[in-house]
């Protein structure tokens, strides 16, 4: 099993200058950042990263101390994929295109995706690590010492579906999580 922890930083949330990093528990790492976003994207763009810098059959297992990326990435997901990307109000899901790219890039690996979040700042070595990766990384994007990170490109858009029947919405809990 492949073990690695993502980590997102915003200099000024919103609309700062933002890093994002993985580190692989038994090998390489990599950050980049973007002139300006916000922290979710922050975590979502680490997620995403993460999973397409690790293609092959052997499980993955990132974590992060983003609930809501990873709660993005796995509890809501297939929810929102059902319901043509909205969310279960019926709003468009927010940053739309980053999620669209986790679901590809998790449908197109091989081997399966999992999530654990952990506590950050609480001195887990890895999660520390790619903490202080990000933050670096998007200092150095707002300073102009280094170029912004190339984007990917965020999935095409859903071709239209049947209508669904009609199904109660299911809440998006802000407070439980499960390990997917």
């Amino acid at each position: 099993m492949i073990i690695v922890s993502t980590d997102g930083s915003c200099l000024r949330n919103p609309g700062g200058a933002i890093g994002w990093a993985w580190v692989n528990h038994e090998g390489p790492s990599q950050s980049g950042g973007e002139p300006s976003g916000t922290n979710q994207i922050a975590e979502l763009r680490a997620l995403l990263e993460a999973i397409t810098a690790h293609p092959g059959a052997d499980p993955l297992l990132i974590e992060s101390d983003s609930q809501y990326a990873i709660k993005c990435a796995s509890e809501w997901l297939p929810g929102w994929k059902r319901k043509g990307w909205k969310t279960a109000g019926g709003a468009p899901v927010k940053n739309l295109g980053l999620v669209q790219s986790i679901d590809r890039a998790i449908a197109e690996r091989p081997g399966p995706v999992r999530f654990r979040w952990v506590r950050g700042h609480v001195g887990n070595h890895y999660n520390e690590m790619a903490d202080v990766l990000a933050g670096e990384a998007a200092r150095a994007v707002a300073s102009g010492a280094v170029a912004p990170a190339p984007v990917a490109a965020p999935a095409p858009a859903p071709a239209p579906a049947a209508a669904p029947a009609p199904v109660a919405p299911a809440p998006e809990p802000e407070d439980a999580f499960t390990l997917f």
